[in-house]
């Protein structure tokens, strides 16, 4: 029997919405704000960071307004250091690093595993907690006076020269740190101690594999970024010689304390998104996943290896050529785990039934957005070519390639999979369609140019450039316009969805996995009785379960 034909995604026999759920059970302040309900704080992290998604996007349409003109004049220097730093520092801290674990990690990892809610409920309302309280420091800081130091701090300019809030700045993102780190400890915890009997390792679902991985990396990365930064703030209050040469310190130091953290990062924005696309691609094309354990240890050793490489982002520090040849060699090694993934969704979509719907429209968009931001890694891990390309666009538009063609195309993917489980109802998949789409267009016109306006050689962070280069930086902008159109969209069809869309059904795509064994949306228990666990992840040639609570 063609297993790539097999399994069609059925109709839920009945569309209505159960009478409770979790997101009926207390309407009340307190219900919400003081709830351990591991999916409710999914909904609370949901709205934090799609608020801190608009602000960073405002701060990027303000510096694509300004780059539309060579001469800089839409603002003074000064003004466009704080633009971009407020920029970097709202989506790389407080987007991009929570976005999917904090919203769909925190919602589906118990689903999916059969548990009742994460090991350490109330630790995951602390997590939650503590980052506002990180974002309203970081955003007191930048809308008092501004940032001005890049979202990088680089030393010793944050710890002297600088003239802007950066201690309220860096106490902030200290204070974020431990809300990951709890985050990815509740994780690791729960899946250690909480699957459901017949959930062995190896019949884990992918999403909860990439999620383990990242949590590995919170644990151990976020406490040496969270003191570096502490310690600037240090530095700037209280003139400690951490970092200062005149002092004694070591501004070289920070480097290599900020990168150790800052590139495994990157992969606590991407591995998530790669977990998403693996359980979208099997979906969608009706058949199990190609290559499962490949899948699940490369992403354990793209955690592992990722903690190897951080020196290739100073290569022209002053680092020996020899120590550079090392770190170049395992730049590239990081990149074969990637590979596993790209060529194993491949081979499951071979011969598949692939459907069109909009959350693998999103799928496509991130295979292609992140092979054109990993290829253009490896011209970054080569020392030749690295020296030329160093802080010109060519490292914007590789940057954003990966985090946000990668991690926000598998981010929207995951949202519109997941979207008639976490609320229980349907969303114009015209709409829908249209607006991946858009994304993939805008975001290619936006960053395609970057890359020639990095090899020709204009720098990134000035507010000022040669007129030889508007024609590029012109289309850029106008391609940010239609990109920013594409992320409007699903904020209005998605909202108007749970006012006005069709019940959904238990199980709308025909998916496998124990989250669609229950009611949409789940109840506040999850599972009336315990789930067991039979088949491999993945059983597209057998028939969906129905849900096992009334």
């Amino acid at each position: 029997m063609n297993q790539g034909t097999e399994a069609k995604p059925m109709t839920p026999e009945v569309n209505t919405l159960p009478k409770e759920h979790y997101l009926n059970a207390g309407y009340d302040w307190k219900s919400w704000l003081l709830t351990t309900d591991h999916k409710r704080i999914a909904i609370l992290y949901l709205i934090s960071i799609s608020v801190m998604f608009i602000l960073g996007g405002l701060y990027a349409v303000l510096i694509r307004w300004n780059l539309l003109v060579p001469d800089g004049s839409h603002m003074s220097a000064e003004t466009y250091n704080r633009v971009f730093t407020a920029h970097g520092v709202i989506m790389v801290f407080f987007f991009l690093i929570p976005s999917i674990p904090a919203t769909l990690g925190n919602f589906l990892i118990p689903l999916m595993i059969g548990a009742r809610d994460l090991a350490f409920p109330r630790i995951n309302l602390l997590s939650w907690y503590v980052y506002v309280i990180g974002a309203a420091f970081t955003l007191f800081s930048l809308f008092s006076g501004g940032l001005d130091t890049g979202w990088t701090f680089y030393t010793p300019y944050s710890t002297v020269f600088a003239q802007s809030n950066v201690a309220f700045a860096a106490i902030g993102i200290f204070i974020a740190g431990f809300s990951s780190i709890l985050t990815g400890l509740n994780f690791i915890v729960t899946v250690h101690t909480m699957r459901a009997p017949g959930m062995t390792w190896f019949r884990m679902p992918l999403f909860v594999w990439a999620h383990y991985a990242t949590a590995i990396i919170q644990i151990l990365g976020t406490p040496v970024v969270a003191i570096t930064i502490l310690l600037v703030a240090l530095e700037r209050l209280f003139h400690f010689g951490f970092f200062d040469p005149a002092r004694g310190g070591d501004p070289i130091l920070f480097q290599h304390l900020f990168w150790f953290y800052s590139h495994p990062a990157v992969y606590i924005m991407i591995l998530p998104s790669m977990g998403v696309v693996s359980e979208l691609i099997t979906c969608f094309s009706r058949k199990r996943i190609f290559g499962y354990s490949f899948i699940a240890m490369s992403s354990m050793a793209i955690a592992v290896i990722g903690f190897l490489v951080w020196a290739h982002h100073m290569f022209v520090s002053g680092m020996s050529v020899y120590s550079a040849m090392i770190f170049s060699a395992l730049t590239y090694l990081v990149a074969i785990p990637s590979a596993i993934k790209v060529f194993n969704w491949t081979a499951t979509m071979f011969r598949g039934s692939i459907s069109w719907e909009t959350p693998m429209m999103y799928v496509f968009g991130f295979i292609g957005l992140f092979l054109i931001g990993g290829l253009t890694g490896l011209f970054l891990g080569n020392l030749g070519t690295d020296v030329h390309l160093t802080d010109t666009y060519f490292i914007v538009a590789h940057f954003h390639y990966i985090m946000v063609g990668g991690a926000i195309m598998g981010y929207l993917g995951g949202i519109h999979f997941w979207w008639p489980k976490i609320f229980g109802r349907k969303y114009s998949e015209w709409w829908g369609r249209i607006s991946a789409v858009l994304i993939f267009v805008g975001f290619n016109m936006t960053f395609l140019p970057q890359f020639l306006l990095g090899y020709l050689g204009m720098p990134r962070r000035y507010h000022a450039y040669p007129e030889e280069f508007q024609v590029l930086n012109v289309l850029s902008s106008a391609g940010a316009l239609i990109l920013g159109i594409g992320y409007l969209f699903p904020s209005l069809y998605l909202a108007h969805s749970m006012v006005k869309g069709e019940p959904a059904g238990n199980n709308p795509w025909g998916a496998r996995g124990l989250e669609w064994e229950t009611t949409s949306p789940p109840p506040a228990h999850n599972f009336d009785q315990t789930p067991v666990v039979e088949d491999e992840a993945y059983a597209y040639d057998k028939a969906p379960k129905e849900a096992v609570v009334a």
